[in-house]
């Protein structure tokens, strides 16, 4: 299901521990790192696409997680025309997605990355709130930034991306 403009709705999730870390997963038999995501599907909310994505992808029940906050309004990324499948060239422009910053309540435990026979990753682990921005793949990165950012201010006791920046770049 694609709008006019040719996107893809989508939910995104930023799963937060107690010590503002975010969920980092592994894509199945990649190198590459990404934050849960998922199609809506048609008449689904926003938030019942969230929970079942948590569910598929994470093996999460809304039990174990607090709702902190999600985006005004959609973010959209384009797909660089090498990715996308012939079929939907032409169509096809990229994602738009609401994201749902939250909080797991439950343990860590109760992550399943197996809930579902097609998982979409097989690892994971808790990751700097910041980090993502710079590793996650380049056409996704200014989303990821203005996700982070906005959903930040739901957060105590977080640096803000320029102290992030700034203590990388004293590490290096």
């Amino acid at each position: 299901m694609l709008d006019r403009e040719g996107y893809r709705p989508n939910v995104g999730i930023i799963l937060t521990n107690e010590r503002n870390e975010v969920f980092w997963g592994k894509r199945v038999r990649e190198h590459s790192w990404q934050f849960p995501q998922g199609g809506i599907k048609p008449g689904e909310s926003p938030e019942a696409a969230m929970y079942r994505e948590l569910l598929e992808e994470v093996g999460l029940l809304p039990h174990h997680v607090k709702i902190l906050g999600r985006t005004r309004d959609w973010l959209r990324y384009d797909v660089p025309t090498h990715w996308v499948k012939r079929e939907w060239r032409g169509s096809y422009r990229g994602q738009k997605q609401i994201w749902y910053l939250l909080r797991l309540i439950g343990r860590e435990s109760d992550v399943h990355l197996r809930a579902t026979s097609h998982p979409e990753f097989d690892a994971w682990r808790w990751h700097q709130y910041w980090a993502p921005i710079d590793e996650v793949i380049d056409f996704k990165r200014g989303v990821y930034e203005g996700a982070l950012q906005e959903l930040s201010r739901h957060l105590r006791e977080l640096e803000s991306l320029d102290v992030f920046l700034q203590q990388q770049t004293n590490a290096d």
